[in-house]
């Protein structure tokens, strides 16, 4: 099978691998959808093994790209349960092995093993950006009927990562937020947290960006590098007192301080965004006001589920997210368009 790899600098190739088999405990998928994500793009513009290394993983072997895997199981191993995984069966996949049995493992929290994530498909293990992908069997979570494959995708991180956020923050309907980034994320998490019944505050310096923000549900927005002082914009929106919450998907510095300056007394901020820093004043930002600043990293099995079904319930229309779809030999085109960082979200379909 063929499978995209990120070669460094900015370069990709779609190289040859054998086809997936198996072992105890283990599924193959056949991938139906796998989408680009903003994290991808480290792989691809860094130096060989740069991301993995940058977040304490080691460079190991060269590996298939891909961390949004959605498709059907193809083959199943040696004492997989068939309440676990069946051939046929539409599922998407947690994109982290752990140890299996600790209590973050036992939890659906793999991410978190407290021997250390083990393997992150598509930037330590082989990923989704190929017809098959090979994964333990435990990994994964059911696709509801209703939903597509490429929907499945976003919520496989994505989508998926605004719910585990938007959840950490405990946001109620009565709630304004202001959700700093309108990439993939965030107009993941302003789109679900319209649909929970928050006024959003969206925020993005690409004015494509913003009216996708607007057609997904947000309230007001605000472009920051036409805006003289973005808390003050913000408490002007919200009678001077400020956002209950914020959420910060861009990672940049400036957006992060201001998602915690924009809050009114007893605030929550969450950040999203993965890399970088921000600089505070402890006093002025958070004591002072008892603001609380949250950090979230995707979510557990349970929580992509429960995403998923919530998703399906309400009808909402994640597919809106991708402004494009690829077929896998197009993935030197996908990644160029992806880089610039204008459009929406991106997806192979196989």
């Amino acid at each position: 099978m063929k499978g995209v790899v990120f070669v460094g600098n900015r370069q990709l190739e779609l190289q040859d691998f054998p086809d997936p088999t198996p072992g105890p405990g283990e599924v193959v998928l056949e991938i139906k959808a796998s989408g680009l994500c903003g994290s991808d793009l480290k792989s691809y513009r860094g130096p060989p093994g740069g991301a993995a290394a940058a977040l304490g993983l080691g460079a190991g072997a060269t590996v298939i790209a891909g961390h949004e895997p959605c498709g059907v199981v193809a083959a199943v191993g040696p004492g997989v349960d068939a309440k676990q995984a069946r051939v046929g069966q539409r599922v998407m996949q947690h994109h982290y092995r752990g140890c299996g049995v600790c209590h973050h493992c036992a939890t659906g929290w793999m991410q978190l093993c407290v021997e250390g994530v083990k393997e992150v498909y598509g930037l330590t293990g082989h990923g989704a950006h190929a017809q098959y992908m090979k994964c333990p069997a435990r990994t994964l979570v059911p696709l509801p009927e209703q939903l597509s494959f490429a929907t499945g995708a976003a919520i496989s991180c994505g989508t998926g990562t605004a719910w585990g956020a938007l959840h950490r923050l405990s946001l109620q309907g009565d709630h304004t937020i202001a959700i700093f980034g309108q990439g993939p994320v965030g107009l993941s998490a302003t789109q679900l947290a319209a649909e929970m019944g928050a006024r959003v505050i969206a925020l993005d310096t690409n004015p494509e960006r913003l009216a996708r923000a607007e057609k997904f549900g947000a309230d007001a927005v605000i472009d920051p590098s036409k805006t003289e002082n973005v808390v003050a914009a913000i408490r002007e929106l919200t009678h001077g007192l400020g956002a209950h919450l914020s959420l910060d998907a861009s990672a940049a510095p400036s957006a992060r301080q201001q998602a915690v300056q924009c809050l009114r007394t007893w605030g929550k901020a969450c950040f999203v965004g993965e890399g970088s820093t921000v600089t505070l004043d402890v006093s002025s930002d958070m004591l002072r006001r008892q603001v609380t600043i949250i950090g979230s990293w995707t979510f557990s099995t349970v929580g992509q589920a429960e995403c998923a079904h919530y998703v399906a319930d309400r009808g909402i229309d994640v597919d809106q997210l991708f402004t494009d779809r690829w077929k896998l030999e197009q993935a030197e085109e996908a990644y160029r368009v992806f880089d610039a960082q204008k459009s929406g979200k991106g997806v192979f379909l196989m």
